[in-house]
């Protein structure tokens, strides 16, 4: 997996909002986020291609995230010529 430069991620997480459904757990790609003491906290930021499922699924808003606007792998992958790697839903601008 190829992994996003960490400081350009622009996912924001708001630990206080957080209601510990552990949605983002399950529907992240990559494993950005994990579950401690039933409240979610950021795992390993890095490896977020900020497709934004987690922000959609996150009731009490507690994370933000524009999706499409990194996803390295398939931003990567397109300047050097090559087929997208994207792992996107096929619905984020940088599946395109």
């Amino acid at each position: 997996m190829m992994r996003y430069i960490e400081s350009a991620v622009n996912l924001e997480f708001d630990g206080n909002l957080c209601n510990g459904c552990g949605m983002c757990v399950n529907v992240c790609p990559h494993a950005v986020f994990k579950l401690e003491n039933k409240r979610a906290v950021l795992a390993d930021k890095g490896a977020c291609m900020e497709c934004g499922a987690c922000a959609k699924n996150c009731e009490p808003k507690a994370i933000r995230v524009r999706p499409g606007t990194g996803c390295a792998a398939a931003v990567l992958s397109s300047r050097l010529g090559k087929k997208s790697v994207c792992e996107c839903d096929g619905n984020s601008p940088c599946c395109d």
